[in-house]
């Protein structure tokens, strides 16, 4: 019998594989556990949350019932079809779990979670334990035997689970037990159904199709990356994991998979990122560009779209946010209410866990700038902008001139009062140079006269305000005296030369400073002047890091980016995924996988691949 885990058991956030079908994502960990698991689609309350609370959050466990020796986990090559492996004294066996994607943009497609269990050698006897915590663990599900297998109703939507052997209803909790040899396989599925439907009990030769054709789903589109350099395993298996955070159906990109997460195990700096950020989403289709992935970048830029022409001038959140929230749900709407589910303890008692995301009230101005950079790939590289894309860009760029001068968020979206933030100063800069540098290569309408003058003054602002002479570097704000691991970005965007002296003198500083080893902080918070907010600690942002890399490559000194790069390769589980930041000691800490980290390693790869020759 397969029994829950205790909370100090409770494995590493980094202990974990992803699997997904384009539509939501699910954790699984290490020991064969399904740990996180919204159906339906990302932003969805959870049906399994034990990694936020072993107790009641709900979980699919399935291992073996005896001593496990040793585990394995890896993906089958140039897939998302993970595979899990036990070794016990009594033989070896194998869980590939994934969740079908048969074809792109499939009009039939089914959201499935498949588990498919096979004896590779020996005599194993395993056990599985199914319990669905609806809303967020928030009340048990009660499971009721049919034909088919065992119906679970959900508020939200109906869950079927189907097997090849027989399920037991115990104390709501959906059990199953199997001895499997060498060669024998059993078969376990969930699956979301429509209300009042039943599905066909899973049959092993069905299940080995969905394989079958999921493996060469997912084979067929990364076989048309461009990438062929030095790290092609690991750009790869960032491509995929930047594809598993794809939404289909609408063309957004999240952030993460995964909700509260936490930036210090026990503190309080725990978020909600299942959402669109501007920035990521943009950020994302930089990295996806990079590779020769268009059609995400087109599916994206439709969803943008249809965000900017409903923007509204006479709304009140117009003149306050202007024309795009720093994030929306998948649908393009402003999530929910940020909010605090006492219920759950969190990852290892990191509380609050939290859903909804406050920073959507948000000014952040630079997320304009890695929009209409990424655009500007997208008509470099991709299909070109049309008319009306055009047309709202200008409406955008616009405002951008208006209200460049304002206090901000800033990207850390922290929450104390606006600042005048230099990376917010950067990237308007940017939304200026792009748009102009889109309409000199297409001929395309503007006051490209009235816009040069802007991107000059902007340009002269940070070189005045933001430059501070006794620390001889850039500052992360006007007038200020504390550094930020956003000026890294300066080189990167173009806004000055990587061997300009003033850049050259902040990377010295940054290095100083928020470097340590390879891993790099975002900021001092203890710093005077430099308070977000928040109380607790927080990692080095693995971002930063790799833009640290990129930094470095961009400034001649390949030799150490090279060094820097591959020390942080170490730092990614044993599957190549990344969470937000690495704590003191190594290990994973913030949502998993997150998205900024993975198109910050393409970045710096590709770069630093083009600079070694």
């Amino acid at each position: 019998m397969v029994e829950s885990r205790t909370a100090g058991d409770a494995p590493d956030i980094a202990a974990h594989g992803i699997i997904g079908d384009l539509r939501s994502a699910a954790l699984v960990s290490t020991d064969g556990t399904i740990d996180w698991f919204c159906p339906e689609r990302f932003d969805r309350p959870s049906v399994f949350a034990s990694i936020l609370d072993e107790e009641r959050g709900g979980a699919w466990r399935l291992a073996p019932t005896g001593e496990v020796t040793r585990t394995q986990q890896y993906y089958l090559p140039d897939t998302a079809v993970l595979v899990t492996r036990f070794l016990t004294p009594d033989g070896v066996i194998e869980v590939q779990d994934f969740m079908p994607v048969l074809q792109a943009h499939d009009p039939d497609h089914q959201q499935r979670l498949v588990r498919r269990v096979a004896a590779v050698r020996g005599r194993v006897p395993i056990a599985t334990a199914v319990e669905v915590r609806h809303d967020y663990g928030a009340s048990a599900a009660e499971p009721v035997a049919v034909e088919a297998g065992v119906h679970i109703p959900d508020g939200h939507v109906d869950l079927m689970l189907t097997s090849t052997h027989p399920l037991t209803i115990d104390e709501g909790v959906v059990r199953g037990e199997v001895t499997l040899e060498d060669g024998e396989v059993a078969l376990f599925v969930l699956e979301v159904v429509p209300k009042g439907e039943e599905p066909e009990p899973c049959a092993v030769d069905d299940t080995e199709r969905l394989l079958d054709l999921t493996s060469a789903y997912w084979r067929g589109w990364l076989a048309t990356s461009s990438y062929a350099g030095r790290w092609r395993s690991t750009i790869e298996r960032s491509a995929i994991t930047l594809k598993l955070m794809c939404h289909e159906p609408t063309g957004g990109v999240i952030a993460s998979p995964t909700t509260s997460l936490p930036e210090e195990i026990g503190g309080g700096r725990n978020w909600d990122y299942r959402y669109v950020w501007v920035r990521d989403a943009a950020f994302t289709l930089y990295g996806l560009l990079r590779l020769g992935f268009t059609d995400e970048a087109g599916a994206f830029t439709a969803w943008l779209s249809k965000r900017i022409g409903e923007a509204d001038a006479d709304h009140p959140t117009y003149e306050k946010l202007g024309p795009l929230r720093v994030l929306y749900d998948l649908d393009g709407k402003v999530p929910t209410e940020e909010h605090e589910l006492d219920h759950l303890i969190g990852h290892r008692g990191s509380r609050p866990v939290r859903v909804g995301n406050a920073a959507v009230e948000q000014l952040q101005l630079d997320i304009y700038g890695e929009l209409i950079d990424s655009i500007y790939l997208f008509d470099k590289y991709g299909s070109g902008i049309s008319h009306d894309g055009w047309t709202d860009l200008v409406t955008v760029l616009d405002w951008i001139i208006g209200n460049w001068e304002r206090d901000d968020h800033g990207m850390w979206e922290i929450r104390e009062d606006p600042r005048p933030h230099t990376s917010s100063r950067l990237m308007c800069w940017v939304a200026v140079e792009r748009m102009i540098r889109v309409a000199r290569k297409r001929g395309l309408p503007g006051d490209i006269a009235a816009w040069g003058k802007v991107r000059d003054e902007i340009y002269e602002r940070i070189m005045s305000a933001s430059w501070n002479d006794e620390l001889q570097s850039f500052t992360q704000t006007e007038g200020g005296d504390v550094l930020d691991a956003g000026l890294l970005l300066m080189p990167l965007v173009k806004f000055t030369a990587p061997g300009d002296p003033r850049f050259l003198s902040t990377l010295a500083a940054v290095e100083e400073h928020l470097v340590t080893d390879s891993l790099v902080f975002r900021y001092d918070p203890g710093a005077d002047g430099s308070s977000d907010g928040l109380d607790g600690a927080e990692g080095t942002f693995s971002m930063c890091s790799f833009w640290y890399v990129e930094a470095l490559t961009r400034a001649g000194r390949h030799d150490e980016a090279r060094l820097a790069f591959e020390k942080m390769l170490t730092y990614g589980n044993h599957l190549g995924l990344y969470a937000e930041q690495v704590g003191l000691t190594g290990e994973q800490l913030g949502n998993f996988p997150q998205a900024f980290t993975h198109l910050s390693l393409i970045s710096a790869a590709t770069n630093l691949d083009r600079a070694l020759g």
